[in-house]
This record gives structure tokens, sequence and C-alpha cells, in this order.
């Protein structure tokens, strides 16, 4: 599940990210419409807690997965959760650059394509390294609470074995293996971002 997400809400959520950087009043293609609606709507996915989402999608999920219950229809909400949070996580790496940046890409003559992904993207390479292992932990936690639709993974065994059978033992084990995980990305991800920032 966690896989499946990440990879499709990042093919959706970078692109997306990259549109508020080019579209934003002061970007390399200025449109304050566009930035607005694409801002609101990725506001919006972001506000609302997982949980509800889950069950607020619910037809849009039985649409696309055929079903509401099981790891598979687990993915769509997953990726409608995950992909505006790239896509934010992505904007404010993007920004982090120098406005330095973008004006030699100017004096060179690259076009706005050329802009993103020869100057903009490999300078916010590091933070954007930063920027998926944050994701990949929020969507972990969000796998978790996808067990609550027998999404599987560490939060079905949590409810099915743990909460609903009142095992302290599996819930303290599940929230063990959860923390080994998480800290074995975080520390992957911090490694990655600290070579291709040459630290």
């Amino acid at each position: 599940m966690v896989s499946v997400s990440l990879l499709i809400g990042t093919l959706i959520g970078v692109p997306l990210g990259i549109l508020l950087v080019m579209t934003r009043p002061n970007g390399i293609k200025p449109s304050r419409i566009f930035f607005t609606i694409l801002n609101g709507i990725i506001n919006i996915l972001r506000s609302i807690p997982f949980i509800i989402l889950l069950v607020a999608i619910t037809p849009l999920t039985r649409l696309i997965a055929g079903q509401t219950y099981g790891s598979t229809a687990a993915i769509v909400p997953l990726v409608v959760y995950i992909a505006p949070f790239i896509a934010r996580l992505v904007e404010n790496s993007v920004l982090e650059v120098g406005p330095g940046i973008i004006e030699l890409a100017k004096s060179l003559g690259a076009t706005s394509f050329q802009t993103i992904r020869y100057f903009l993207l490999p300078e916010a390479l590091g933070s954007l390294v930063l920027t998926m292992t944050t994701a990949t932990i929020g969507l972990i936690g969000a796998t978790a609470m996808a067990g609550t639709i027998g999404g599987g993974g560490v939060g079905s065994l949590a409810i099915t074995y743990g909460y609903e059978r009142f095992n302290t033992y599996v819930i303290i084990l599940t929230v063990i293996i959860l923390i080994i995980i998480v800290q074995i990305i975080q520390s992957i991800g911090n490694r990655l971002a600290k070579k291709l920032r040459h630290e």
C-alpha cells in the first residue's frame, strides 16, 4: 500500500507542486486564476483528516477500485491524501531556492521547462529528498488508519488482533514496529539529503 500509494501520489504531487511554483504571482509563468484554483483545491484536500477522507470519498473508491474494502480500495484515499501533501512540500522545497538561480536561468535564455528541470530541481534536490521522506512517514501513519477498512498492514494488525481482542501486547508491538520503520526511513532520508547537499 505504501509503495504504490507513494508512487502514484508522487507522480501527481510533484507536477502539482511545480505548477504552484510556476503559476504563483511572482512565478516563472504567473497565472492568478490557475494558481488560485489549484491552491484552493490543495488546501481543501489537506484540511480533511484522513479518517474522514477515507469515508467521504467512498463512491470514488468504489468507482476506481471496484470495492470499498481491502488494501486495493485503501490505495485510492491514500493517493488523494498524499498527493496534495507532496505538492505542498515540493512547492516549499523549490521556493527555498534563491531568486538568483532563476535570474541566472533567464540570463542564459532558458525556457520555463529548462529553468525547472536544469536549475530549480537540481538546486532543491536535497530538500526534495527530505520532502519525500516526510511524505513517506506521513503515508505510513495514514496506512495504519487504513486498517479500519481492512487495508491490511500494521494498522489492521493493531485493530483486529490488538484493539478488538483487548490484546495490549499486540498494540505495543505494533507501535514498536512503526517506530523502527519510521526511524530507518528518516535516517536514510537524512543521509541521502546530506550527501546531495555536500555537507
